[in-house]
């Protein structure tokens, strides 16, 4: 190990001494920074272009940054190409709907009423029609009807039991009335049976 030492400052020294004797210019180690002399060779090395000290900055990875960029475009474009060209070609070859007298006997459709061709589309195929919305509507308006007399009713009778100071009975089940009249038809049929 010694031996290799000696060796290369050996190889150093001669280096700096075949410059001198060839006319070059002896370079100090000392004086050069952020640079490396070859041992062996005596050739001068400029580490990264040699303009001073360039470092890598410590940062937090972006990938996932530009990674979310990618597929934002993308998802972006996979969705506007296809519907920029369903509106060009609805405006272009359909065209907006041209306002004309209805023909004797002839009941419109209520998509026939909007101007635009995807609205009509729209209308038609996937938003209901305002005679089926204002149906449900009556049918939310008698269902909240029917709940609201079983709460007068119930009330009703909460204030009779209170007045006469009566109560329902544990022992006492509501019956179904088809099932108590199932039951009283069986028992008259079994006692037309047997007779007195």
């Amino acid at each position: 190990m010694a031996l290799a030492f000696l060796y290369t400052n050996k190889m150093a020294a001669w280096s700096a001494l075949s410059r001198i004797l060839q006319g070059g210019k002896y370079i100090n180690p000392s004086n050069i920074k952020f640079k490396e002399i070859n041992a062996l060779s005596g050739q001068l090395r400029l580490m990264s272009g040699g303009h001073g000290p360039r470092q890598m900055p410590l940062q937090p990875s972006r990938w996932q940054w530009h990674k979310f960029k990618d597929l934002a475009h993308y998802y972006f474009m996979v969705g506007l190409i296809p519907v920029g060209l369903i509106v060009f070609g609805a405006n272009v070859f359909v065209g907006p709907a041209k306002l004309t007298e209805i023909p004797e006997g002839y009941e419109p459709k209520h998509w026939e009423y909007y101007r635009n061709p995807i609205t009509r589309f729209l209308a038609r195929y996937i938003l209901p029609s305002p005679q089926e919305q204002y149906e449900k509507f009556l049918h939310y308006i008698y269902e909240e009807d029917e709940k609201n007399k079983i709460r007068k009713l119930e009330k009703k009778i909460r204030l009779k039991m209170a007045e006469r100071h009566d109560f329902q009975g544990y022992y006492a089940h509501p019956v179904d009335a088809k099932y108590h009249r199932v039951s009283k038809e069986a028992a008259d049929y079994l006692k037309s049976i047997r007779g007195d």
